[in-house]
This record gives C-alpha cells, structure tokens and sequence, in this order.
C-alpha cells in the first residue's frame, strides 16, 4: 500500500513538473508585427530626392560648357539595340573581323501576345526590385556640417564604366581662396563640363584638386565632377577622400555590376495558376509505397503541378506518370545531394520542397503561400506537420551567429521566431521551418544543399543561408505525415536498410562530418540549441 501511494505521489510531482514547463515555454511573448509586404517608395525616399534635387537647382543660373568626350561615357539610361553594319564584303571578313549583331528578343513572341507579357515582365520586376533594392542603396548626401558635402551611401558605378558623383560640395565663409581635393584608389576623375573661373589640376588621374575665389562656381564646377573606374573587379568598393583645409571626409563608391534579373512568368491575371508558379521536389531512398502515397494525394488537389523526384535507391523502381521527372542517382548517394540533383531541374519561379512520406490534405493550400512569397519580401516560407498522433509542427528556429576569437564564433540556435508577418496574422519570422517549404527557386540554388551531408541534416541549409534567406512560416498551411509506427515483425528488408542510413548512431561518421562542417566550413567553435 506504502509502494503505490509512493508511486502516485511521483506521479503527481512529475505531472505538477511538466504542467510547469510546459506552461514556461507557452508563455505568451509580447511579439512585434514586422511589415515585410512589398511597397512603393517610403516618405523618407522621396524627401531625400527632394532635397538632392533642390541642392542640384542651387547652382543651375552658373552656366558650363559641356566636354563630349567624358559626358559622352556617362550612363544615358536607355540602351539601343544595334549592331554593326555589313560594310564591304570580303572573303573570309567575318571570321577575320567579327562583326557585332543585335537580335531583338521580343521577337520571341507573337504581336498579339506581347503587351501583355511586357505588363507580366513588368510586374516581375518591379517584385524583384523591392527584394533586392535595401535602404542601404539609398543616395544620402551628407550636408556641410563639416563644411564639406558628400554622399555618405547609395553610389554605384559597373566595373570600368564612369559616373557623376552626386551631393559634391563646399559651404564656408567667403575667403580669398577656396580649395577642395578628391583622391581614389581604383578610379580616375574627370569633369563632364567646365565652369570658368575654377582652376582644376589632375584631370585624368586618381587625385584631382579644384579651386576658385568664387565658392559659388567651384560648387557648380562640383556638380560635373565623374568617377571612371579603371581597374577591374566584379563587385568591390572604391574609398574616395575629400578633403578641405582642415577637413577631411571619407565615402564608398560601390563598384559591381547590377544584379541580372531572374524573372518567372506568372501566366495571365488572376488565380494563382500554381502549375505554372511551383514544382513540387522531393528525394526518395527505398521507400515507393511512401512516394506513391505522397504522388497521389498530390494529384488529388493539383493534377497538373511538376513533381521531380531525386532517387538514390540501389536498385530503383520506375516511378512515372504525366508531369513527373524521376532522377536516379548513384547508390546512397546521400540527402542533400538528392535535393540539389531535384532544385537544379526546377524551371518555376517557386519549388516547394516536401519528404516522400508526406501526405497533401485539404489543408494544404499552396495558394496561401505563394500569396505570403508575391506580397512580401520573403523568399521562404514553411507550412506546418501534422504527425500522425494528431500532433501539429513548424520546428521554428531562430539562428544567430556570436563572433569568437582565434577559435572561431559561436552559433547558437533557438526554438522560436522573431515577429509576426503584417497582414498575414498566421505566419512568422525566423530564420528555420520545417521540411515542408515553398523558396523562390533562384534564392535555394544560390544557397544550394551541401552533399557531403548524406542523410542527417535539413537545419544546416539554413545556417548556410543566413545573411541570403528572408524567412517566415505559416501554421495554417498544413501536410500531413505518414505514420512511422510499424511493429518489428511488420518491417521489411527495405524498412531495415532505410533505418540504417537514416538514423545513425550519435558516434557515426555522419554525427562527425556534421560536426566537422559546421567546425571547418563555417568556422564555428561552438553549437548552442535548445
């Protein structure tokens, strides 16, 4: 009697123990909205051009004589599709002296089709703009506090190409002479005009010095001061000092070449047509009653989308049917190579990523998440797992990165998320979700999945991620997951040889090369998670 009240008083404290911590981690967090949707230009952006444009009027009544020679290498923003004329024909001149050719691309497609594809291309873009374009790009213009005035952030000039160097100028008191230096590191100075009676020495070269008696003129001479960049790089920053007697400044002129578009065409107006917006990946190992069960729940709902299935199977079962891809791929070749080999054949603007032992419901509404990826500036976002206990899951992670020392930094990941989407009151902010995702499709192949990790991992592709990754996830969009329960005398040879590989020992030579990665590839000395 003793042993059972005994018994039932562990009981209770253990149960008073969980109720606890369960209660700790449920505790509401007074979470923040955060507005990542897609909007036009901020208030902000357009006082800051405003008062740009009203400093360039300043000056306009000081008249200039235009040099052809530097105005003509500045950008005219508009390019001409033209090639070279044929001229004399002589034998063997087109391999002796290759002549340039233009071809007009919209000559792709039919005249009755193209103001409408030129709208879709359009909208497209202006998307893409608002993901790529940050403040950071922003032209701000120091005013003369200092008394000099110069752009603090938002100039960018393409590699070997020449600019204006904008929000150039001088504010002091009247004095007999006024003097201004500018010195670069991998560019030259010109002018694209001359005021007259402003003196210039170093034309042509890396440090340039202008000066007048008139400050007035030496502001306008300002105005047409250009930056040529002269020595070669793909994406790097040219450090230019300018510099007054007594004062000296500092500002970046960011030198690379723009970011090339990479634009999806969304089909006609309307519904989201989700056969022509997602393909639907996933990496199969053994188990063809899991992938078919997932293959036919998803022709239940969407009949039409891709499916592109990367299998490393020792001997590989055919797996076909109308809009399916089956990729076989060395034996046991691993996890995320599979999810390379199936992301690289994806030609939609998204790819929504899901296990072969998924199942679609009807609570697995695509639409919710594209409308979260078109809306917002997200390039991923996670649904939700629902298991087959009944038991609902996003494995939200928070993921920071603590500098270190010589050993390296620290990296430290956290159950949880960051803020609430506005607009969307079901979906997050983190920085890891689940194994059920819809990515826009350029963002995971520039990430990519690292293969050296064969069959334990999914979080790692995130830290690879971060810094590239705008992350959310929503609850709301849910897959369900095929039970795993199976009684020992139920599981066949294939069971067996699936859990082998799959869940490897703590000791094994997949727990070391994790460990090894995240030590070497990405210089952590240390992992903290929760």
């Amino acid at each position: 009697m003793r042993s059972l009240r005994k018994t039932v008083l562990l009981g209770i404290v253990a149960s008073v123990l969980l109720v606890a911590a369960l209660l700790r981690s449920w505790t509401p967090r007074a979470y923040t909205y955060v507005d990542v949707r897609q909007r036009p230009a901020s208030e902000a952006e357009r006082l800051l051009e405003e008062r740009l444009a009203d400093g360039e009027q300043r000056y306009a009544d000081i008249p200039y004589r235009v040099k052809e020679s530097v105005a003509g290498l500045l950008a005219r923003n508009g390019c001409v599709c033209e090639g070279e004329s044929r001229g004399v024909r002589l034998p063997f001149s087109q391999l002796l002296f290759p002549r340039v050719s233009a071809h007009p691309l919209h000559t792709a497609f039919k005249a009755s089709e193209l103001e409408e594809m030129k709208r879709r291309r359009a909208q497209e873009y202006l998307g893409f703009q608002r993901r790529y374009q940050t403040p950071a790009d922003l032209l701000i213009v120091a005013e003369a506090n200092s008394p000099l005035q110069y752009p603090t952030q938002g100039v960018e000039v393409r590699p070997l190409k020449t600019i204006l160097i904008p929000g150039l100028a001088l504010e002091e008191t009247s004095k007999d002479l006024h003097l201004v230096n500018l010195t670069a590191t991998l560019g030259v100075f010109h002018l694209a005009a001359e005021v007259e009676g402003v003196s210039v020495r170093g034309e042509g070269e890396m440090h340039m010095t202008l000066w007048s008696s008139l400050l007035p003129r030496l502001n306008r001479q300002l105005q047409f001061v250009t930056y040529t960049n002269t020595l070669f790089h793909p994406s790097t920053a040219d450090t230019v000092q300018f510099e007054t007697d007594g004062h000296q400044s500092v500002f970046t002129i960011k030198v690379r070449h723009g970011v090339t578009p990479r634009l999806y065409n969304p089909g006609p107006k309307g519904e989201y047509n989700i056969s022509a917006l997602v393909t639907i990946a996933t990496k199969t190992f053994l188990r063809y009653d899991k992938l078919q069960g997932l293959i036919d729940s998803i022709r239940r709902y969407y009949p039409d989308v891709t499916i592109v299935v990367a299998d490393d199977s020792e001997y590989p079962k055919s797996v076909t049917g109308p809009n399916i891809e089956h990729y076989i791929m060395p034996f046991g070749k691993g996890w995320f190579a599979g999810r390379n080999l199936a992301v690289s054949q994806v030609t939609t603007k998204y790819v929504l990523w899901v296990d072969d032992d998924f199942i679609f419901t009807a609570n697995t509404k695509l639409e919710k998440l594209v409308d979260v990826l078109e809306s917002t500036t997200l390039d991923l976002v996670g649904g939700a797992v629902r298991e087959a206990t009944g038991y609902t899951a996003t494995y939200r992670h928070t993921i920071s990165i603590e500098a270190g020392e010589e050993d390296g930094d620290c990296l430290h990941m956290r159950r949880g998320f960051h803020h609430v989407v506005q607009g969307f009151p079901n979906c997050v902010i983190t920085d890891g979700v689940i194994n059920f995702f819809l990515a826009r499709t350029d963002k995971v192949q520039q990430v990519g999945f690292d293969p050296r990790l064969a069959r334990v991992a999914h979080l790692e592709f995130f830290i690879d991620g971060l810094g590239s990754f705008h992350v959310g996830s929503c609850d709301d969009v849910i897959v369900s997951h095929a039970t795993k329960i199976k009684l020992p005398w139920q599981e066949s040879d294939s069971d067996k040889t699936y859990a082998k590989f799959r869940y490897p020992s703590a000791s094994s030579d997949a727990s070391h090369t994790k460990n090894g990665l995240l030590y070497f590839k990405n210089r952590f000395q240390c992992l903290t998670h929760n």
